[in-house]
Protein backbone atom coordinates (compact mmCIF):
# COMPACT_ATOMS: atom_id res chain seq x y z
CA UNK A 1 0.00 0.00 0.00
CA UNK A 2 1.31 3.44 -0.91
CA UNK A 3 1.95 5.91 1.86
CA UNK A 4 0.66 9.43 1.25
CA UNK A 5 1.67 12.90 2.30
CA UNK A 6 -0.74 15.52 3.59
CA UNK A 7 -2.16 17.97 1.06
CA UNK A 8 -0.51 20.82 2.98
CA UNK A 9 2.89 19.21 2.48
CA UNK A 10 2.45 18.32 -1.21
CA UNK A 11 1.15 21.80 -2.02
CA UNK A 12 4.51 23.20 -0.89
CA UNK A 13 6.58 20.79 -2.98
CA UNK A 14 8.60 21.96 -5.96
CA UNK A 15 7.69 20.47 -9.36
CA UNK A 16 9.24 17.12 -10.21
CA UNK A 17 12.18 16.32 -12.44
CA UNK A 18 11.14 13.32 -14.55
CA UNK A 19 13.05 10.96 -16.86
CA UNK A 20 11.16 8.52 -19.12
CA UNK A 21 13.11 5.67 -20.75
CA UNK A 22 11.87 3.47 -23.58
CA UNK A 23 10.89 3.53 -27.24
CA UNK A 24 8.13 2.80 -29.69
CA UNK A 25 4.50 3.79 -29.22
CA UNK A 26 4.63 2.97 -25.51
CA UNK A 27 7.02 5.79 -24.67
CA UNK A 28 5.30 8.34 -26.91
CA UNK A 29 1.92 7.49 -25.30
CA UNK A 30 3.36 8.07 -21.83
CA UNK A 31 5.01 11.33 -22.90
CA UNK A 32 1.69 12.68 -24.17
CA UNK A 33 0.34 12.32 -20.66
CA UNK A 34 3.41 13.64 -18.85
CA UNK A 35 3.96 16.72 -21.03
CA UNK A 36 0.54 18.14 -20.10
CA UNK A 37 1.94 18.71 -16.61
CA UNK A 38 5.19 20.42 -17.61
CA UNK A 39 5.68 23.99 -16.42
CA UNK A 40 6.61 26.13 -19.44
CA UNK A 41 7.54 29.82 -19.73
CA UNK A 42 4.64 30.35 -22.11
CA UNK A 43 2.20 28.74 -19.70
CA UNK A 44 1.05 26.14 -22.23
CA UNK A 45 0.46 23.40 -19.69
CA UNK A 46 -3.22 22.46 -19.60
CA UNK A 47 -3.11 21.56 -15.90
CA UNK A 48 -1.08 22.98 -12.99
CA UNK A 49 2.62 22.41 -13.67
CA UNK A 50 3.74 19.42 -11.59
CA UNK A 51 6.86 18.77 -13.70
CA UNK A 52 9.69 21.29 -13.99
CA UNK A 53 11.90 19.17 -16.24
CA UNK A 54 10.99 16.22 -18.49
CA UNK A 55 13.62 14.18 -20.33
CA UNK A 56 12.99 11.25 -22.68
CA UNK A 57 15.77 8.69 -23.19
CA UNK A 58 15.05 6.82 -26.41
CA UNK A 59 16.27 3.63 -28.07
CA UNK A 60 18.22 3.96 -31.34
CA UNK A 61 18.58 0.39 -32.64
CA UNK A 62 15.74 0.34 -35.20
CA UNK A 63 16.91 -0.84 -38.62
CA UNK A 64 13.60 -1.16 -40.48
CA UNK A 65 11.22 1.09 -42.40
CA UNK A 66 12.05 4.73 -43.07
CA UNK A 67 14.52 4.85 -40.19
CA UNK A 68 16.36 1.79 -41.47
CA UNK A 69 16.63 3.21 -44.98
CA UNK A 70 18.05 6.49 -43.68
CA UNK A 71 20.41 4.62 -41.38
CA UNK A 72 21.78 2.67 -44.35
CA UNK A 73 21.86 5.52 -46.88
CA UNK A 74 23.31 8.22 -44.61
CA UNK A 75 25.18 6.13 -42.01
CA UNK A 76 23.18 7.90 -39.29
CA UNK A 77 21.26 6.78 -36.24
CA UNK A 78 17.59 5.85 -36.79
CA UNK A 79 15.40 8.89 -36.07
CA UNK A 80 11.95 7.23 -35.95
CA UNK A 81 11.44 6.67 -32.21
CA UNK A 82 12.99 10.06 -31.41
CA UNK A 83 10.73 11.76 -33.94
CA UNK A 84 7.66 10.09 -32.38
CA UNK A 85 8.73 11.49 -29.01
CA UNK A 86 9.13 14.97 -30.49
CA UNK A 87 5.61 14.86 -31.87
CA UNK A 88 4.28 13.53 -28.54
CA UNK A 89 5.93 16.40 -26.64
CA UNK A 90 4.81 19.12 -29.04
CA UNK A 91 1.59 21.12 -29.01
CA UNK A 92 -1.24 18.71 -29.80
CA UNK A 93 -2.83 19.52 -33.15
CA UNK A 94 -0.02 21.90 -34.12
CA UNK A 95 0.62 22.03 -37.89
CA UNK A 96 4.35 21.43 -37.44
CA UNK A 97 3.65 18.34 -35.35
CA UNK A 98 1.33 17.02 -38.07
CA UNK A 99 4.03 17.76 -40.65
CA UNK A 100 6.66 15.83 -38.66
CA UNK A 101 4.28 12.87 -38.39
CA UNK A 102 3.43 12.86 -42.12
CA UNK A 103 4.40 9.75 -44.07
CA UNK A 104 4.66 9.94 -47.88
CA UNK A 105 2.34 7.48 -49.64
CA UNK A 106 3.84 7.89 -53.12
CA UNK A 107 6.86 9.22 -54.95
CA UNK A 108 9.98 7.51 -56.22
CA UNK A 109 12.36 7.33 -53.27
CA UNK A 110 9.92 9.14 -50.98
CA UNK A 111 7.20 6.52 -50.53
CA UNK A 112 7.25 5.14 -47.00
CA UNK A 113 9.51 7.88 -45.69
CA UNK A 114 8.39 10.11 -42.85
CA UNK A 115 8.89 13.87 -43.20
CA UNK A 116 10.18 14.21 -39.65
CA UNK A 117 12.78 11.52 -40.31
CA UNK A 118 13.95 13.34 -43.46
CA UNK A 119 14.08 16.61 -41.56
CA UNK A 120 16.33 15.09 -38.87
CA UNK A 121 18.51 13.54 -41.60
CA UNK A 122 18.94 16.96 -43.23
CA UNK A 123 19.82 18.59 -39.91
CA UNK A 124 22.33 15.80 -39.21
CA UNK A 125 24.05 16.46 -42.53
CA UNK A 126 24.10 20.22 -41.88
CA UNK A 127 25.38 20.04 -38.30
CA UNK A 128 27.41 16.84 -38.55
CA UNK A 129 26.00 15.78 -35.18
CA UNK A 130 22.92 13.58 -34.77
CA UNK A 131 22.39 14.55 -31.11
CA UNK A 132 22.54 18.24 -31.98
CA UNK A 133 20.11 17.67 -34.85
CA UNK A 134 17.60 16.13 -32.42
CA UNK A 135 17.89 19.12 -30.10
CA UNK A 136 17.41 21.58 -32.98
CA UNK A 137 14.37 19.70 -34.29
CA UNK A 138 12.92 19.63 -30.77
CA UNK A 139 13.43 23.39 -30.50
CA UNK A 140 11.63 23.97 -33.80
CA UNK A 141 8.71 21.90 -32.51
CA UNK A 142 8.85 23.71 -29.14
CA UNK A 143 8.69 20.39 -27.32
CA UNK A 144 7.81 20.39 -23.63
CA UNK A 145 10.77 18.26 -22.69
CA UNK A 146 14.26 17.24 -23.74
CA UNK A 147 14.90 14.20 -25.94
CA UNK A 148 18.11 12.18 -25.86
CA UNK A 149 19.16 9.15 -27.90
CA UNK A 150 20.28 6.56 -25.35
CA UNK A 151 23.62 6.45 -27.18
CA UNK A 152 25.15 8.11 -30.23
CA UNK A 153 27.07 4.92 -31.08
CA UNK A 154 25.92 3.17 -34.27
CA UNK A 155 24.58 0.27 -32.22
CA UNK A 156 23.19 -3.01 -33.52
CA UNK A 157 21.15 -5.54 -31.57
CA UNK A 158 22.14 -9.21 -31.45
CA UNK A 159 19.79 -11.78 -29.92
CA UNK A 160 20.49 -15.29 -28.75
CA UNK A 161 17.29 -17.20 -29.39
CA UNK A 162 16.02 -20.08 -27.29
CA UNK A 163 17.46 -22.60 -29.77
CA UNK A 164 20.95 -21.13 -29.31
CA UNK A 165 21.06 -19.36 -32.68
CA UNK A 166 22.28 -15.75 -32.97
CA UNK A 167 20.22 -13.22 -34.92
CA UNK A 168 21.60 -9.81 -35.86
CA UNK A 169 19.53 -6.65 -36.33
CA UNK A 170 16.25 -5.56 -34.75
CA UNK A 171 14.10 -6.27 -37.81
CA UNK A 172 15.48 -9.79 -38.18
CA UNK A 173 15.08 -10.43 -34.46
CA UNK A 174 11.43 -9.40 -34.36
CA UNK A 175 10.71 -11.43 -37.50
CA UNK A 176 11.86 -14.69 -35.92
CA UNK A 177 9.26 -17.00 -34.41
CA UNK A 178 11.63 -18.19 -31.70
CA UNK A 179 11.73 -16.68 -28.21
CA UNK A 180 14.55 -14.29 -27.30
CA UNK A 181 16.77 -15.74 -24.56
CA UNK A 182 19.36 -12.97 -24.34
CA UNK A 183 19.84 -9.58 -25.95
CA UNK A 184 23.23 -8.01 -26.66
CA UNK A 185 24.41 -4.79 -28.24
CA UNK A 186 27.30 -4.14 -30.59
CA UNK A 187 29.55 -2.37 -29.81
CA UNK A 188 29.27 -3.67 -26.21
CA UNK A 189 30.88 -0.49 -24.88
CA UNK A 190 28.30 1.85 -26.45
CA UNK A 191 28.25 4.85 -24.14
CA UNK A 192 25.36 7.13 -23.11
CA UNK A 193 25.31 10.89 -23.48
CA UNK A 194 26.63 12.70 -20.37
CA UNK A 195 23.36 14.65 -20.37
CA UNK A 196 21.42 11.41 -19.97
CA UNK A 197 23.42 10.31 -16.92
CA UNK A 198 23.03 13.78 -15.43
CA UNK A 199 19.26 13.74 -15.99
CA UNK A 200 18.97 10.34 -14.28
CA UNK A 201 21.12 11.52 -11.36
CA UNK A 202 18.98 14.62 -10.82
CA UNK A 203 15.57 13.00 -11.43
CA UNK A 204 12.89 12.68 -8.76
CA UNK A 205 10.94 10.15 -10.85
CA UNK A 206 12.27 7.72 -13.48
CA UNK A 207 10.09 5.48 -15.61
CA UNK A 208 11.06 2.47 -17.74
CA UNK A 209 8.31 1.35 -20.12
CA UNK A 210 5.85 0.64 -21.48
CA UNK A 211 7.23 -0.85 -24.68
CA UNK A 212 8.43 -4.06 -26.31
CA UNK A 213 10.33 -5.86 -23.56
CA UNK A 214 13.55 -6.46 -25.45
CA UNK A 215 13.64 -4.10 -28.44
CA UNK A 216 12.24 -1.00 -26.72
CA UNK A 217 13.21 -1.43 -23.06
CA UNK A 218 16.14 -3.81 -22.51
CA UNK A 219 17.97 -2.31 -25.51
CA UNK A 220 18.32 0.95 -23.55
CA UNK A 221 19.60 -0.90 -20.50
CA UNK A 222 22.44 -2.52 -22.47
CA UNK A 223 24.15 0.84 -22.91
CA UNK A 224 27.18 1.07 -20.66
CA UNK A 225 26.53 3.01 -17.46
CA UNK A 226 22.72 3.16 -17.68
CA UNK A 227 21.98 0.23 -15.29
CA UNK A 228 24.36 1.50 -12.61
CA UNK A 229 22.99 5.04 -12.98
CA UNK A 230 19.46 3.70 -12.38
CA UNK A 231 20.54 1.47 -9.48
CA UNK A 232 22.24 4.41 -7.78
CA UNK A 233 19.61 7.04 -8.62
CA UNK A 234 18.21 8.94 -5.66
CA UNK A 235 14.87 9.33 -7.45
CA UNK A 236 12.05 6.76 -7.50
CA UNK A 237 12.37 4.30 -10.40
CA UNK A 238 9.13 2.77 -11.73
CA UNK A 239 8.58 -0.07 -14.19
CA UNK A 240 5.45 0.64 -16.25
CA UNK A 241 4.36 -2.85 -17.21
CA UNK A 242 2.91 -3.63 -20.64
CA UNK A 243 -0.75 -4.58 -20.95
CA UNK A 244 -0.47 -7.52 -23.36
CA UNK A 245 2.16 -10.14 -24.12
CA UNK A 246 3.91 -9.80 -27.46
CA UNK A 247 4.99 -12.43 -29.97
CA UNK A 248 8.71 -13.20 -29.93
CA UNK A 249 9.37 -10.89 -26.96
CA UNK A 250 7.12 -11.81 -24.05
CA UNK A 251 4.55 -14.53 -24.85
CA UNK A 252 3.68 -16.36 -21.65
CA UNK A 253 5.56 -13.97 -19.37
CA UNK A 254 3.87 -12.59 -16.26
CA UNK A 255 4.51 -9.08 -14.91
CA UNK A 256 7.16 -10.35 -12.46
CA UNK A 257 8.87 -12.30 -15.24
CA UNK A 258 9.17 -9.08 -17.26
CA UNK A 259 11.12 -7.61 -14.35
CA UNK A 260 13.20 -10.78 -14.03
CA UNK A 261 14.19 -10.59 -17.73
CA UNK A 262 15.20 -6.96 -17.26
CA UNK A 263 17.28 -7.79 -14.19
CA UNK A 264 19.02 -10.60 -16.07
CA UNK A 265 20.37 -7.90 -18.40
CA UNK A 266 21.00 -5.10 -15.90
CA UNK A 267 22.57 -7.60 -13.46
CA UNK A 268 21.30 -5.54 -10.54
CA UNK A 269 17.88 -4.43 -9.27
CA UNK A 270 16.79 -1.02 -10.50
CA UNK A 271 13.08 -0.69 -9.70
CA UNK A 272 11.41 0.69 -6.58
CA UNK A 273 7.85 0.31 -7.92
CA UNK A 274 5.93 -1.41 -10.70
CA UNK A 275 2.75 0.03 -12.20
CA UNK A 276 0.57 -2.90 -13.26
CA UNK A 277 -2.87 -2.98 -14.85
CA UNK A 278 -5.39 -5.21 -13.07
CA UNK A 279 -8.51 -4.20 -15.01
CA UNK A 280 -10.10 -6.95 -17.18
CA UNK A 281 -10.50 -6.59 -20.94
CA UNK A 282 -13.59 -7.10 -23.07
CA UNK A 283 -14.33 -10.42 -24.73
CA UNK A 284 -13.86 -8.78 -28.15
CA UNK A 285 -10.40 -7.48 -27.24
CA UNK A 286 -9.32 -10.83 -25.83
CA UNK A 287 -10.46 -12.63 -28.98
CA UNK A 288 -8.67 -10.15 -31.23
CA UNK A 289 -5.37 -10.56 -29.40
CA UNK A 290 -5.77 -14.32 -29.05
CA UNK A 291 -5.55 -14.52 -32.84
CA UNK A 292 -1.94 -13.33 -32.42
CA UNK A 293 -1.45 -15.68 -29.46
CA UNK A 294 -1.23 -12.62 -27.20
CA UNK A 295 -3.03 -12.28 -23.89
CA UNK A 296 -3.21 -9.90 -20.92
CA UNK A 297 -0.09 -9.93 -18.78
CA UNK A 298 -0.74 -11.74 -15.50
CA UNK A 299 -0.43 -9.33 -12.57
CA UNK A 300 1.36 -11.60 -10.09
CA UNK A 301 1.60 -8.90 -7.43
CA UNK A 302 2.84 -11.08 -4.58
CA UNK A 303 5.77 -12.33 -6.63
CA UNK A 304 6.69 -8.78 -7.68
CA UNK A 305 6.66 -7.55 -4.09
CA UNK A 306 8.73 -10.56 -3.02
CA UNK A 307 11.41 -9.13 -5.33
CA UNK A 308 11.44 -5.93 -3.28
CA UNK A 309 9.38 -3.99 -5.82
CA UNK A 310 6.21 -2.31 -4.51
CA UNK A 311 3.16 -2.32 -6.77
CA UNK A 312 0.77 0.34 -8.00
CA UNK A 313 -2.29 -1.44 -9.37
CA UNK A 314 -5.44 -0.20 -11.05
CA UNK A 315 -7.24 0.40 -14.33
CA UNK A 316 -4.53 1.75 -16.64
CA UNK A 317 -5.80 0.46 -20.00
CA UNK A 318 -7.66 2.04 -22.88
CA UNK A 319 -9.45 -0.31 -25.31
CA UNK A 320 -9.77 0.98 -28.86
CA UNK A 321 -8.58 -0.63 -32.11
CA UNK A 322 -5.47 -1.60 -30.19
CA UNK A 323 -4.96 -1.72 -26.44
CA UNK A 324 -2.98 1.25 -25.16
CA UNK A 325 -2.17 2.66 -21.76
CA UNK A 326 -4.59 5.39 -20.66
CA UNK A 327 -2.04 8.20 -20.55
CA UNK A 328 -4.02 10.35 -18.14
CA UNK A 329 -4.56 7.64 -15.52
CA UNK A 330 -0.98 6.37 -15.77
CA UNK A 331 0.41 9.88 -15.49
CA UNK A 332 -1.82 10.66 -12.50
CA UNK A 333 -0.62 7.58 -10.63
CA UNK A 334 3.04 8.26 -11.45
CA UNK A 335 2.94 11.91 -10.42
CA UNK A 336 1.12 11.07 -7.18
CA UNK A 337 3.85 8.56 -6.40
CA UNK A 338 6.60 11.00 -7.30
CA UNK A 339 5.19 13.78 -5.12
CA UNK A 340 4.59 11.43 -2.21
CA UNK A 341 8.16 10.15 -2.43
CA UNK A 342 9.46 13.72 -2.62
CA UNK A 343 7.39 14.74 0.40
CA UNK A 344 8.85 11.85 2.42
CA UNK A 345 12.29 13.40 1.96
CA UNK A 346 11.25 16.62 3.72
Amino acid sequence: MLFSASSETTDLLRPLRVVAIGGGTGLSTLLRGLCRHVTTPGGRSTVPGLISDLAAVVTVTDDGGSSGRLRKDFNMLPPGDLRNCMVALSEEGDLLAKLFAHRFSAGDGLEGHNFGNLFVAALTEITGDFGHAIQLASKILATRGRIYPVTTANATLIARMDDGSLVRGETSITARRLRIAELMIEPPDAAPLPETLQAIEQADLITVGPGSLYTSLITNLLVQGIPSALANARGTCVFVCNLMTQANESLGLSASEHIERIYEHTREPIFDYALVNTSPFSTQTLARYAAEKAEPIVADIDRIEAMGVRCIVGDFASEENVVRHAAGRVTGALLALGRTALASQL
